[in-house]
Parts: structure tokens; sequence; C-alpha cells
């Protein structure tokens, strides 16, 4: 026990904790947002496909910002990106304001889009900083640990979707809703989107506090040395990496799975509630609650994979919870009452390990080229934008070949597990003995 490596160094304790408070501040904003997808179906009287533009917007924003902020990262430091990506961060979610007052939804989306171009500034820039802060030994263990307070924020935005958009909403159905003169619908949806904005323009305000703290705070410069390799030769060097290269795939893969779980666990009980006899906004409330259940085993789940850490390799634990995840989604598939609910609760279990593990091991040993290969790795969250919209479109059939069709389209994050545990297998079979990790 004496040569066990410390994960972090008592002097960088407080630039640690402000870069953690980072993955809180991400974590609200990814998950007050997945039951937008609902909320913004029923207010614009959309399709569940219409409604999941929110996340091809949010997502996309990550995807066409990743290599553009490591590049900005690589010119000036980890501490500019952070503030860069504070600063449209506060500026999307203030854009709702204007969004409201229009009263369209193409302005919401623009805004959730530069919202989250400062989410893809964060993340390129969090989580190789988090990685640089330490022994490389301990990299991997310290992400996890940064990342365990990303559950966290995104309990609080689930609580504040439930508590402070969902809940005030006018009662009506979508059914009644069309039922409205055009007048009425108008009245009806300008009162529920000054609902909507409260909680986005008050995170704005929050962002904007953090972002003058960090401005006056000296951070280090941890990993700031930069190749004097061009960004193509530089891209063209870690992708010639396979760990990296099947990294990237599993990433993309493993944040559809993810965003896919929760953002459709509402449709998923709302319809079991609805069979049950519950009205339909108070199926989605309870949905809701269910989805914060999810949340907060999500949460413990990752401060104990974290702990696991110390004594199981991370491609095998990895592959462990993928093929747990698979299982649990098939009872999802199988059951059309409460025990397909409780089997999506339980998925997230074993999604909490997950994104920092398979982070950590395609950033292994790239050491000044991490930067890059962050934003590789950010972009590969576009899973999250181009995979529900796929599941959207399979639940708008309503039911195929008998089956609810909400339960048929629990394929698709089946098929991401199976990509997530070949990585991990790979990982501890394959990358181990080649020395990569």
């Amino acid at each position: 026990m004496k040569n066990e490596k410390k994960v972090l160094d008592k002097k960088l304790l407080i630039p640690f904790i402000l870069v953690t408070s980072l993955f809180f501040a991400w974590g609200f904003a990814n998950d007050i947002t997945n039951p937008m997808v609902k909320a913004f179906s029923k207010i614009f009287k959309m399709s569940v496909t219409e409604g999941a533009l929110i996340q091809l917007a949010f997502y996309g924003g990550y995807f066409a910002m990743a290599f553009p902020a490591a590049i900005f990262i690589r010119k000036f430091s980890y501490k500019s990106g952070i503030l860069m990506g504070l600063g449209l961060y506060a500026f999307g979610a203030l854009m709702f304001i204007p969004a409201a007052k229009i009263g369209l939804y193409l302005p919401f989306l623009i805004a959730y889009f530069i919202l989250t171009c400062g989410l893809s500034f964060l993340e390129t820039t969090a989580n190789p900083y988090i990685l640089s802060m330490g022994d490389p030994q301990t990299a991997t263990r310290r992400l996890n640990l940064s990342q365990s307070f990303n559950p966290m924020g995104s309990l609080l935005g689930m609580f504040c979707a439930m508590t402070f958009i969902q809940a005030r909403l006018n009662p009506l159905d979508t059914a009644g809703r069309a039922q409205l003169s055009d007048a009425e619908f108008e009245a009806v949806k300008a009162a529920d989107l000054n609902v909507v904005i409260g909680p986005y323009v008050a995170v704005g305000l929050a962002v904007l506090a953090l972002f003058l703290i960090i401005l006056f705070k000296k951070m280090p410069k941890n990993g700031e040395e930069s190749s004097q390799d061009s960004a193509i030769a530089v891209v063209k060097r870690i992708f010639k990496i396979q760990k990296y290269r099947e990294g990237v795939i599993a990433q993309f893969f493993y944040v559809g799975v993810q965003i896919m779980c929760w953002t459709f666990i509402i449709q998923y009980g709302t319809r079991i509630f609805i069979n049950n006899g519950m009205e339909e906004l108070t199926a989605e409330v309870t949905s809701q609650r269910y989805n914060i259940v999810a949340m907060a085993i999500f949460c413990c789940s990752r401060f104990i994979c974290t702990f696991l850490l110390k004594y199981i390799k991370a491609g095998k634990l990895l592959m462990w919870l993928a093929v747990a995840g698979g299982l649990f989604v098939c009872g999802v598939i199988g059951f059309q009452d409460i025990k397909g609910l409780y089997c999506l609760v339980a998925v997230s279990a074993c999604m909490s390990l997950m994104f920092p593990t398979i982070y950590g091991i395609a950033l292994g040993g790239l050491g000044e080229d991490a930067k890059f290969g962050a934003a590789g790795l950010i972009m590969a969250i576009l899973g999250g934008s181009v995979l529900p919209p796929l599941q959207a479109s399979i639940i708008d059939k309503g039911t195929i070949a008998g089956i609810p069709a909400v339960n048929v389209s629990f394929i698709l994050p089946l098929f991401c597990f199976v990509i997530v545990a070949v990585f991990g297998y790979r990982t501890y079979k394959v990358f181990n003995k080649q020395n990569q990790l």
C-alpha cells in the first residue's frame, strides 16, 4: 500500500474542485434537456421524431465544436478553453428568453446548439485537464472521480425539469391541445414557454458566476506542452492507433445508448401508466420520477465502480457491465408492464462506468496529442444526436407486429451495448497484451 500512486496531489485540490464543478454543470444541462423532447413535442403539437430534433441540435453542437475547441486550447490554454466554454454555455441558456418571446421552435434549437458548443469546449478541455493532474497510472481513476459529480448535476437537472417545468406546464394533454382554437393554443403555448425558460435563465446566471471565479483563479498548466506538428498531422497520427479508433467508435455508441435510455424512459413509462388508467400529464411526471431514480442509481454506481477500478482492470469491468446492460435491455424489450420499466431503470447502474473509462482507455499514452484525442472522443458524442431520432422514428409507428413500438425501439440500445462489450473485451485481451494501456 505504501507504493500506491496518489490519485491527486493536495496542491492541486482547489483547481481540481473547480474543474470538477464543470462536470456537474454539463450534467445539469444534459439532463434538464432530455425531458424537453416530450415537453416541446406537446407544446408545439409535434411528433416524437420532431421533438427529438432537440437532441440533434444539442449533440450536434458537441460534434461541431470539438476540434475547433482543441485548436483553441492548443493555441491558448486549458483555462482559456474553460472560459470560452462557460461563456457560450451562459449565452445559449440566456437565449431562451428571446426564443420564448418569438414563440417558435427553431430559436430554441439554435439556443441549444450554442449552449452545447460551450459544453463541447468544456468537455474537450476538462477531461484531458483532469487526466493531466497527477500520475498517468491513476489518470482513469481520477477522471472517474471527477465524472462521479456529473450524475449529481444530472439529478438536479432532472429534478428541475420535473418540478419547475413538467409539473407547471398546462395540464392539457396532446389530444386536448389539438382541439383548441388557434388563439387558445397560442395562449397556452406562450404560458408553457415562459415556464420552460425559468431554469435555463437561472443556470445561465450561475454559469456566469463560475466564469468569474475561474477567470480570477490561477490554474495549473499541466499537460499544456504542444507538439509543433500541424493539427492535421496530429489527427492522422492518433487515428493510426487502433485502441483510439475503437475507443471513438465505442464512445459513439455508448453516448447513444445513454441518451436513448434516459430520453425515452418517459415515453416507455407513460405508455405503461396510461394503460393502468393514469392521465397523460400524471403519467409523464411519474415516469420522470423513475428517471430520477435511474440517475440516482447511476450516481451511486459511479462511485462504486471508481472504487472497483483499484482491483479490476478497466476493460474487463467495462465488458461485464456492458453485458449486464444488454441483458437488462432484453427485459425492457420483452416485458410490456412495470417489470420492463424496472429493467430500464437498472440499465443506469451498468452505464455509470462507461463514458470516463472508454475516455481514459482511448487517451492512454497519447501524451501531448491528448487535446486532439479528446476532441475526437467528444465528437463521438454525436451518437447522442444520431441515434435518439432513429429510436423516435420507431416509437412513432405505434405498434410493430403487435408489440408496442416503444419496446421494439430498444433493439438499438441493445446493439450499442454489444459494441461497448466488444471494446471492453478487446481492451483487456488485446490492447493490454500490446502494452497500449
